[in-house]
C-alpha cells in the first residue's frame, strides 16, 4: 500500500507577470506520511511551509518533482473526499451558530439531512461546544472558533487531517484543548500532517518531523530520535542561528 502522502523532490518556483522567477520558495523537498501517524512540518515563517501544504491540497502546482495523496493527484475527487483542513486562520460566518456552520460544512462535503445532523452532535460534544451549539460564533473567543473550525474540517470523516499553524495565537488552555484532540484523532486511525514554529507543539504530539529551512529538508526523524530538545537538535542541523527568528522556535 502506498503511503498516505509522498512529495518526492518537490520545488516550487514563483514568478513574476513576465514569467520571470522572482522566489524559489521549496527546493528538492522529499517525505512520506504513513497511515496513523501525526507528521510535523516545522521550520521558521518563511521556511515554505505554507507551500508545501498548497501543494498539498492542490492549490499549487509544483514547478518540478511530484505530489501524491493515497497515491493520486491532489487535484483529484478521490483524494480530496479524503482530506481534511484547517487553514491557519480560522474564516468563519459571524452570523451563524457553531450548529449551523457544521451544517454548512456538511452540506459542501454532500452529506445527507440527516446524517449531517447527527455528525454535527457528536462533533460539537467533540470539542466541547454542545452547550454553545445555538451561540453565534461571532460571539466566541478565538480558542472556542478555533474548535468549531476544526469541528468544521472533521465533518466529511476525513482519513487525512491537514492542521496548519493549529495553536496559532491561542492561550495555553486552549492549546492544551487542541494538543489533546490531536492525540484522540490519532488513536481513532486518523493521520495528521501539522505545521508548527513551535518546538514544543512538536515534541507534545508528533511522532515523526520534517524541518524545513529556506525552503530546504535541514531533517527529518522520529521525535524520539532526535534527542531531548528538539530546539537543541534543530540549531545543530540548521546551524547559524542568525538565519532565522529563533523567538518564533521558544515555546
Amino acid at each position: 500500500m502506498s503511503s498516505v502522502i509522498e512529495i518526492n523532490a518537490v520545488e516550487r518556483t514563483f514568478r513574476d507577470f513576465w514569467l520571470r522567477p522572482t522566489v524559489k520558495a521549496v527546493k528538492g523537498v522529499s517525505f512520506k506520511v504513513e497511515k496513523g501517524e501525526v507528521f510535523g512540518l516545522l521550520g521558521p515563517n518563511g521556511s515554505g511551509k505554507s507551500t508545501t501544504i498548497k501543494m498539498l491540497l492542490g492549490l499549487l502546482s509544483p514547478s518540478k518533482g511530484g505530489v501524491k495523496l493515497f497515491g493520486f493527484d491532489p487535484r483529484a475527487l478521490a483524494a480530496r473526499r479524503k482530506v481534511g483542513y484547517l487553514p491557519e486562520l480560522s474564516y468563519l460566518h459571524p452570523f451563524l451558530t457553531a450548529r449551523e456552520t457544521l451544517l454548512y460544512y456538511a452540506g459542501l462535503c454532500d452529506l445527507p439531512r440527516a446524517e449531517a445532523k447527527k455528525r454535527a452532535q457528536e462533533l460539537l460534544k467533540m470539542v466541547g461546544l454542545e452547550k454553545e451549539a445555538s451561540r453565534p460564533v461571532s460571539g466566541f473567543s478565538k480558542g472556542m472558533a478555533r474548535r468549531v473550525a476544526l469541528a468544521a474540517s472533521l465533518i466529511g470523516r476525513p482519513e487525512l487531517l491537514i492542521l496548519d499553524e493549529p495553536t496559532s495565537g491561542l492561550d495555553p488552555v486552549s492549546t492544551k484543548e487542541v494538543k489533546t484532540l490531536i492525540k484522540a484523532l490519532q488513536k481513532k486511525g486518523m493521520t495528521i500532517l501539522m505545521t508548527s514554529h513551535l518546538l514544543a507543539d512538536a515534541e507534545d504530539v508528533c511522532d515523526r518531523v520534517v524541518i524545513l529551512n529556506h525552503g530546504e529538508v535541514a531533517a527529518e526523524g522520529e521525535i524520539s530520535q532526535l534527542g531531548s530538545s528538539l530546539e537543541e537538535f534543530f540549531l545543530s542541523k540548521v546551524g547559524n542561528a542568525d538565519d532565522f527568528v529563533l523567538a518564533d522556535f521558544l515555546a
